[in-house]
């Protein structure tokens, strides 16, 4: 198949309804705040945990600057270039990429539909504390709370988007600067503990031995594509709305700086507690719900850090659960020729019948699939490997079926030294990893003989 440029759709519908960010700046903070998600304060922190600390974040941070950056970079430029939704701009990518773009959606919608049940969660325990009542996840869980809460949040989510990407424009500007500040405060609250210096020395000495473990690399490679959001549609999305002039290296490089210091300064916020009271940095997905309301209990001036400390995570997690719904809002608006009002409205309702079944099986229902809460095996299919790979491919068909030219007419910079960079790891990388893969069965086959 030859290669064909990427043209912006032409009909009128999308004429009317391709709105954009009033400015760089406002591109930077709406993307800073959709990536910064969980997958930062709450995900980040318990990785690092689980995987032996400083060799980790050394992986990490190779993969998210080598590999990663670049990627971002391309699958914002490829939704400024097509300015449409996922479907639209893998459609005009190769006759391939309309299925690849209702994949993206799809899995998207899968993510956000168990997603919006854990913001419930932080809603709920922000209110907990608020009332000075925090419990254990399993007490927490005991009743309904993640069933209603769930509806509150994807309610709140609706209203803010029928207001169009200028409301989370608005909620973003406000949104990022306060984030950084309530996280640099917990910080320096964090530092005067006594275990400051462990957190230190947890972060900073390294077992270069690890640096040779595949697995290390493999959970590194994954949080890297979580943390800047590759391959689930947000990047193509939110990049369809920049406006001209637009340096969009520099807005990627600014957002990627961003959303690496909060995750960092989320290890240095939560760690200095847990070495403080004797808990397990080890603790999982627990750390946030479980480990933290411990130490906030032992602590003094233990309520008000503890209030801070789940607003900050909900007000996180509500920012991804928009920029996910957007993606399907933009995909349903433009394929099917709604109104954003309407394309809010089905994609809500859908979010509310797919997440019930997630919000319930943290109830007395306990609704589950072979003994496993369904939330659970969503996140296991959809929120797993299937990112990595469903950014690899995406990278791929974008790198081989678009000119390099084209991207450069949309990255804002006249040197070729991105466009260079972006076309290398995007055409090559998927390439190595299924040799990568292929070797590595290979070697398990010929062991197992």
């Amino acid at each position: 198949m030859t290669q064909k440029d990427i043209q912006p759709r032409s009909h009128k519908f999308v004429r009317e309804s391709r709105k954009q960010w009033s400015s760089e700046p406002a591109f930077v903070f709406s993307m800073a705040a959709a990536a910064v998600g969980l997958g930062n304060l709450w995900r980040f922190p318990y990785m690092v945990g689980e995987n032996g600390g400083g060799a980790f974040i050394i992986a990490y941070l190779l993969a998210l600057v080598v590999v990663v950056l670049p990627l971002m970079m391309l699958e914002v430029s490829a939704g400024r270039l097509a300015q449409g939704s996922t479907v639209h701009t893998y459609r005009q990518v190769s006759r391939f990429g309309t299925g690849y773009g209702w994949f993206v959606v799809l899995i998207t919608t899968a993510i956000t539909s168990y997603y919006l049940v854990i913001t419930g969660w932080t809603l709920g325990y922000t209110v907990d504390a608020l009332f000075n009542n925090l419990r254990g996840f399993d007490e927490y869980t005991a009743g309904y709370n993640s069933f209603w809460y769930f509806l509150i949040v994807t309610l709140a989510a609706a209203v803010v988007l029928a207001r169009d990407i200028r409301a989370i424009e608005t909620l973003s500007k406000i949104l990022m600067p306060v984030l950084l500040l309530v996280i640099i405060g917990l910080v320096v609250v964090a530092s005067r503990t006594p275990g400051w210096s462990d957190t230190i020395a947890f972060f900073f000495q390294v077992d270069w031995g690890r640096l040779t473990d595949g697995t290390l690399w493999a959970f590194a490679f994954g949080q890297a594509f979580y943390t800047l959001a590759i391959g689930q549609g947000y990047l193509v999305t939110y990049g369809s709305f920049i406006p001209k002039r637009t340096h969009v290296p520099r807005a990627c490089l600014i957002v990627a700086g961003t959303e690496t210091s909060i995750a960092l300064l989320a290890g240095w916020m939560i760690f200095p507690f847990v070495f403080s009271f004797g808990l397990e940095p080890t603790a999982g997905s627990q750390l946030a719900f479980e480990t933290m309301p411990r130490a906030f209990e032992s602590m003094n001036g233990g309520y008000w850090v503890a209030l801070v400390f789940f607003a900050l995570f909900f007000a996180a997690a509500f920012s991804s659960s928009l920029a996910g719904m957007k993606v399907m809002t933009a995909a349903v608006a433009e394929e099917l020729r709604l109104s954003n009002g309407q394309a809010v409205g089905l994609v809500s309702t859908v979010m509310i019948v797919l997440g019930t079944f997630s919000a319930l099986s943290f109830t007395p229902l306990n609704l589950n699939i072979a003994g496993e809460p369904i939330l659970d095996v969503v996140d296991r299919i959809a929120g797993g490997n299937v990112i990595i790979v469903s950014g690899l491919v995406g990278a791929a068909l974008i790198s081989w079926f678009i000119p390099p030219h084209r991207i450069r007419t949309v990255l804002g910079t006249e040197t070729r030294w991105w466009e260079w960079r972006i076309y290398l790891v995007a055409r090559y990388l998927p390439l190595l990893v299924l040799a990568w893969l292929t070797i590595t069965y290979a070697i398990a086959q010929l062991e197992s003989l």
